[in-house]
């Protein structure tokens, strides 16, 4: 199951940091990373001075400068391991930059874990998905179906918020939202790194069918981005549901 595959990966991140470990908050288009670390490892291979990148700084404020030349700036600002680089970004995010912020942000969190990563002399890892996450939690999005294929009555609704709520304490995580569709509910929650998904859902899922049974015991996981109906409905057809 992919909640499985998440965990096991996330365990094996733990074990190679050591416990030292950065999660990105904001919500970012996974696309939109994979660009912005493949031309941080490309101006790395070709890096240009640090006075004349910090002295090029200025150009992100100018409305003439087109945005891909300042994706490039931010990019190699984040790759300065002085705190002005930082501050630079930090004050370009604060100019409230509408089309370039998530590239801002994570130019600004690039830029931290290369500063920690030369003052403390330490490997730092940084973690991050298209839901984000917030302290030492990620954020999924789950989705679970219905047996009878159509919604649930109220009742039933109470005792799976109930169940799932004790559920995500009892594993120190928490519950930011439930929504229900005819056929499925969603659930975007945040839970630690450290805690098998898979334990957490099927224990919820278990305890809520003490009344009525009325809930697949297969489920889907996802930390890269909020699905639609009809991409919920393709991935239940994958498992045979």
């Amino acid at each position: 199951m992919e909640s499985d595959k998440i965990y096991d990966q996330l365990k094996k991140l733990l074990e190679e940091s050591g416990g030292r470990y950065n999660i990105l908050e904001e919500q970012i288009n996974v696309e939109l990373q994979v660009e912005f670390f493949e031309l941080v490892n490309k101006l790395l291979k070709e890096k240009r001075k640090e006075e004349d990148v910090l002295d090029d700084a200025k150009k992100l404020f100018d409305t003439a400068i087109n945005e891909d030349d300042k994706k490039v700036l931010l990019a190699e600002l984040s790759n300065i391991e002085k705190p002005k680089a930082y501050r630079l970004i930090e004050k370009f995010i604060d100019s409230n930059p509408k089309k370039l912020n998530q590239w801002a942000i994570l130019s600004l969190q690039h830029s931290r874990i290369s500063l920690e990563t030369h003052f403390l002399d330490e490997q730092q890892v940084f973690i991050s998905t298209g839901l984000g996450g917030k302290g030492e939690k990620l954020r999924y999005f789950i989705v679970c179906k219905f047996k009878e294929g159509k919604e649930v009555e109220e009742v039933q609704k109470k005792v799976l918020q109930t169940e799932f709520e004790m559920s995500f304490t009892k594993h120190n995580s928490y519950i930011e939202k439930i929504s229900y569709f005819e056929k499925y509910f969603s659930i975007l929650g945040l839970i630690p790194i450290n805690i098998s998904i898979n334990e957490l859902i099927k224990l919820a899922i278990h305890e809520s069918n003490h009344y009525g049974g009325f809930i697949h015991d297969k489920f889907l996981v996802t930390n890269v981005k909020i699905l639609n109906e009809t991409e919920i409905e393709k991935h239940f057809k994958k498992m045979g549901v």
